[in-house]
Parts: C-alpha cells; sequence; structure tokens
C-alpha cells in the first residue's frame, strides 16, 4: 500500500535502529557489505536495492515493509481489521460510534501514508454523516474520498461519487443526484468497465431521484438493469439494497404483491447480515406498500417499527422521513390531530437543504388535513410552500399532484382563473420528466 521511503529517510531509519540494538556498522554490514556501505547509506547518499534492505532486516530484526516505509509489520493489517469493525458499528445502527472509530482510522492512516485506508475512512465517515443527515459534512467526506481515489480505476471511486450523489438527492438537489449517477453510468458502459457491484449500486442509486422526478420509465429500466446484474454481484448487502430500490419502481406499476416479496428478499438479507438501519428502511417500505394496498393498520405496525428502529439509532433525516409517511397513515385512519402533531414535530428538522421533498410532503398533507378542517386559508398556505420546495428540488411527478389538489381548493373558493394557471402547471410538469428534465439516457450495460 505504497511505495518505499526516500533514502535519506530510510537511512536514518537504519542508523537509529541500529542505535538502539547497539550494532557498529561493521556489525550491521557483515558478512555481505562493507561498513563504508551502510555509512553512505545511513547518510541518504544511496537508495538500497530489495536485497540489501532484507538483508539490513534480518539484521536489526524488523520486517522488509516496516524498514522500507516505517510501517509497523501488522500495521495495514490490524487498520483493515478496524475498518471492518468501523462498518459493522454503522451498520448497526451506531453512527456515532462509528465516527469516532472512523475518525481514528483516518488519523492513522494520514499519520502512516497509506491512501487506500484514508479513503475508506472518509467513505465511512460519509456514511455516518449520511446517517445522521448531516449531509454538507457527508458531502465534503465523500469529495475528499474522491479526491484521495483520483488516480484509481473509475469502479472504485463509484462509491465515493455515489455518496455525494445520495447526499445531493436527500438535500433536494434531484437533477445534480441525477446527473452525477448517470454521467459515471454512461462513463462506466461506454468505457467497457462493466464492474457489476459498481453498476448495480449506480443503478439501486438512480431509481430513488427518477421516481421522484417522475422520470418512471427511466426508473423501471435501471431496476430491470439492477435485477439483471444482481445474479454477478458477491456483495448481499448491495443485493438487498437493491431488491429495496427495485420496490418503488413495482409499487409505481401497482405491483404490489411483488413488491412486498422484493422488500421481504430485501430484510432477510438485512437480518442476515444484522444491518439494523437497513432493515428499519425495509420496514418503511413495507409499511408503504400496506399503505398502498389500503391495510392501514398493518402499514402504522411496520411504519412505527421502522420509527422506532431509526430513533433509537439517532438516524434523524430518515426518522423525519417515516414520519411523514406514518402522519399519512394516521390521517387516513381518523386520527387527524396526531397526524398534524407529528408533521408540525417533523418540519423543525427539515429544510430546503435537508429533506426537501418530505418536507413538501408534510406541507401538503397538513394542507389536506387544514382543508378537512375547513380551514381553507391555512390549506392553501401549505400547498403553497410545498410547491416552493417541489419546484426547488425539481420533483415534477408530486408537483403535478400538488398543483391539482391547489387548484381544486382555488376552484372550490370562487377564484377560477387561479385555478385554471394552477392546473396548467401542473399539465406542465406531467409532461416534463423525460423530455426538458433529463438529457439522453445513459448508455447501456451488457446484460
Amino acid at each position: 500500500m505504497g511505495e518505499r521511503d526516500d533514502p535519506e529517510t530510510i537511512g536514518r531509519r537504519v542508523q537509529q535502529l541500529r542505535v538502539e540494538r547497539g550494532l557498529t556498522q561493521k556489525q550491521l554490514a557483515e558478512p555481505v557489505y562493507t561498513p563504508a556501505y551502510i555509512s553512505t547509506l545511513e547518510a541518504g547518499r544511496v537508495r538500497p536495492s530489495d536485497d540489501a534492505l532484507r538483508h539490513l532486516a534480518v539484521r536489526l530484526g524488523v520486517a522488509f515493509d516496516e524498514l522500507a516505509t516505517g510501517r509497523p509489520a501488522r500495521l495495514v493489517t490490524e487498520l483493515r481489521l478496524r475498518l471492518t469493525e468501523a462498518q459493522r458499528t454503522l451498520a448497526g445502527g451506531e453512527a456515532e460510534a462509528a465516527v469516532e472509530q472512523y475518525a481514528g482510522l483516518l488519523a492513522d492512516a494520514e499519520a502512516h501514508g497509506l491512501a487506500e485506508v484514508r479513503a475508506a475512512a472518509l467513505l465511512g465517515l460519509g456514511d455516518c454523516a449520511l446517517e445522521t443527515g448531516e449531509l454538507s459534512a457527508s458531502r465534503r467526506y465523500f469529495e475528499q474520498a474522491e479526491q484521495q481515489l483520483a488516480d484509481a480505476p473509475l469502479p472504485a471511486r463509484v462509491p465515493a461519487l455515489r455518496g455525494r450523489a445520495v447526499a445531493h438527492y436527500l438535500a433536494g438537489e434531484l437533477r445534480y443526484a441525477v446527473y452525477l449517477l448517470e454521467s459515471t453510468l454512461d462513463e462506466l458502459n461506454r468505457g467497457g468497465l462493466h464492474d457489476p457491484d459498481a453498476l448495480l449500486l449506480l443503478y439501486a442509486s438512480v431509481i430513488g431521484p427518477y421516481m421522484d422526478m417522475g422520470a418512471h420509465a427511466r426508473a423501471a429500466q435501471a431496476a430491470e438493469f439492477a435485477l439483471a446484474l444482481a445474479p454477478q454481484s458477491g456483495d448481499p448487502a448491495l443485493v438487498a439494497r437493491m431488491h429495496r430500490s427495485v420496490a418503488r419502481t413495482l409499487l409505481a406499476e401497482g405491483r404490489l404483491a411483488e413488491a412486498d416479496a422484493s422488500l421481504a428478499k430485501a430484510a432477510e438479507l438485512y437480518r442476515g447480515l444484522q444491518l439494523r438501519t437497513e432493515l428499519a428502511n425495509c420496514h418503511w417500505m413495507r409499511g408503504y406498500v400496506h399503505a398502498q394496498n389500503g391495510e392501514l393498520k398493518r402499514a402504522e405496525e411496520e411504519l412505527r417499527e421502522a420509527l422506532t428502529m431509526l430513533s433509537a439509532r439517532r438516524a434523524s433525516l430518515y426518522s423525519s422521513q417515516v414520519s411523514v409517511e406514518l402522519a399519512d397513515v394516521l390521517h387516513r385512519r381518523g386520527a387527524s390531530g396526531e397526524a398534524a402533531a407529528l408533521l408540525r414535530d417533523v418540519l423543525g428538522g427539515l429544510s430546503p437543504e435537508r429533506g426537501a421533498v418530505h418536507a413538501a410532503a408534510a406541507h401538503r398533507l397538513l394542507g389536506i388535513i387544514a382543508e378537512d378542517a375547513r380551514d381553507t386559508e391555512r390549506a392553501e398556505e401549505h400547498y403553497v410552500r410545498a410547491m416552493s420546495l417541489l419546484e426547488r428540488a425539481g420533483a415534477a411527478g408530486d408537483l403535478a399532484d400538488l398543483c391539482r389538489l391547489l387548484g381544486d381548493l382555488l376552484r372550490r373558493t370562487g377564484r377560477t382563473e387561479a385555478a385554471l394557471d394552477a392546473y396548467r402547471t401542473g399539465l406542465g410538469h406531467r409532461t416534463a420528466p423525460g423530455t426538458t428534465t433529463l438529457g439522453p439516457a445513459p448508455a447501456q450495460p451488457p446484460v
């Protein structure tokens, strides 16, 4: 993991170790080399060959790599074990503890010049920040990881690129997230870099932004490619994530039983891997499936389970998103007061830069609740705030529906011209996905 140090550094290291062991230059040199050679080497005026370093390492009682690089012989192995442990900690939903582990790894990697470990630690810190909803911090970590991996092949850079795209997506920057993911997919496929794990990660990640933008055809195609790539992947956690993402396209097509089956596969994999946060997200999605199917009691149970699991692990942004889904179910079950209280609490943790799409969903639902209570002024206020958030995010599919709700409200209150404007705006957003908001589709993988 990195080249040997320069001759001057190696020379100083050899001299220090020789003095510590009480050896003379003659004793260190024998029987192969001369004291003069050792003197020249210690002065940094000669670059020792591998054979010379191996001889010196044996005489000094250290490993070849430690003498050549200054790193303890077992350091890299120990750091990789610590990386695995940090990944396990984060997978268990303990983001704060994982941050401490990754930060320690980052410091050690920087101290010893271990670029690969440094990049992995930065990726881990980025994932931790995503988990806790610190989107600006997560982007910085992923950008630093990309910079660290600048000379690596594109498949090795994909996790950092994908992490940055997800951070932008959660912040409500849907178009830019799609641009990052699509341009990377295009480069991989056109360049013949058909790494199954890299492609699967990107296709699974682009489904959510596509769906929120109303680009259902592209989401369905991405799901199709992901399902075809899954048997080639050696990462069960990645396959589970893919099943969870694909469920969204199946739901949009009305294939509820298939969506639930896909989520059941994901949940089974997550349980086996003990990935608690991801398992909570499966409960979240299954709750959504039941809600779509009109099974509101089961939906509430699943969503409350997801919320409990996420809240216990301080996944604040994801908790807020689940709370919006739960509030919708509560409203439909007749508990509108509880739903409104939950939404008002959630909006304190959401903003245009942090969970914009779900903040809009919260305002939309508060508008519906206000309409039911015949408070048309408050309802209109919530609808307009939701529209502003969705327009900024480029969530065309949701915008079209919101324009319909606002148009209906305006028509009922006698403002016909304003209602017509709202309906026309909604029609414009309905035709936008795949034409004005998205460019050409990326090149396809050979599946």
